[in-house]
């Protein structure tokens, strides 16, 4: 079968796009250090470059204006003249001037004097929307940096999911696995199953949400995420695949999403992991292969087999057949 339209694809990335806002766009101008953190690398560059051009470049004009204003580039040379700002020739020097007081390099040989407090209240200006700008662009490339979005892809989910028997019962199960050695704190994995539906009133839903139960009763949703682990969602009577058949899977199109949350160990940042099934991903009759063996002194868990399957025997039946 051909593969069709995912509501969340494999790495997890929403195919969601949202249209036709209308004034609503001033929402994201409200929030602009939100906007700017959710860009992409190359236009959050870009916006730094730029201010940091153009800021340099207006407060320069700034300073060569008063030197011009006061004539203080035709008698930069004359050494009974007391300038606005010392050794400004020209817009060049007048952009170096800016340059070293916004660093706070002062090599000394620019520097203002006295006799200038139009020099001295725009060098107030100047402290103050440098500081401005500074802890506006730097702390949102900090916080970008510092993003828990690359944590997940250390996190793995098998590709399919398995419906098999285990202890006795009928599960949908699929594995996640953990990469790093540092642990997710308060490790917890929801999964919702996205499928049209049409209500008894005749109101067609097509994406409508419904919980798969992945042990929230037992505690079982809660991971202790150090090794591979089999999520395993029991179909019962009050499961959503209490009706589903290996015969009826076939013809049924749904996509069951997968969110697994927890907390950086090494950074205390709340990360997100997601990946999604439909269902040709959904083998019947499978097992996962067992990844984990007991070495000297440890347990090794091999990865190359961390998305291997194999089938054993079960009913063909539904749990309610």
């Amino acid at each position: 079968r051909r593969e069709r339209q995912r509501f969340v694809d494999k790495n997890g990335r929403c195919n969601v796009q949202h249209g036709n806002l209308g004034g609503e766009t001033s929402r994201y101008l409200s929030d602009l250090f939100t906007t700017l953190v959710d860009l992409k690398w190359r236009w959050n560059l870009l916006i730094f470059l730029l201010t940091y051009t153009v800021a340099w470049l207006v407060m320069a004009s700034m300073w060569w204006g008063i030197a011009y204003l006061r004539g203080d580039l035709h008698r930069a040379h004359d050494d009974a003249y007391s300038p606005c700002v010392a050794n400004v020739y020209n817009f060049p020097s007048a952009f170096l001037f800016f340059i070293e007081t916004e660093a706070t390099i002062g090599y000394g040989h620019r520097y203002i004097t006295e006799r200038c407090p139009e020099g001295i209240v725009l060098f107030l200006f100047q402290s103050l929307l440098g500081s401005i700008v500074d802890a506006f662009l730097i702390g949102c490339m900090f916080i970008k940096m510092s993003q828990p979005k690359k944590r997940a892809e250390t996190l793995m989910f098998s590709r399919a999911a398995v419906v098999s028997q285990r202890d006795g019962k009928l599960c949908l199960m699929f594995r996640v696995g953990n990469l790093r050695n540092s642990h997710m704190v308060s490790a917890q994995i929801r999964c919702k199953l996205i499928k049209s539906r049409q209500t008894p009133e005749g109101e067609f839903l097509p994406l409508d949400q419904c919980e798969l139960d992945v042990g929230f009763g037992t505690g079982a949703d809660q991971l202790f995420l150090v090794s591979p682990l089999t999520i395993c969602h029991e179909i019962n009577s009050k499961s959503p695949f209490f009706c589903l058949s290996q015969r009826s899977l076939r013809s049924e199109q749904f996509e069951i999403v997968v969110i697994l949350e927890g907390i950086v160990e090494t950074t205390g940042m709340t990360c997100q992991a997601r990946t999604s099934y439909t269902e040709d991903e959904v083998l019947w009759g499978h097992r996962f292969l067992p990844v984990m063996s007991l070495e000297d002194g440890f347990f090794r868990v091999d990865y190359s087999q961390f998305h291997a399957t194999f089938e054993v025997p079960t009913p063909p039946y539904s749990v309610k057949e």
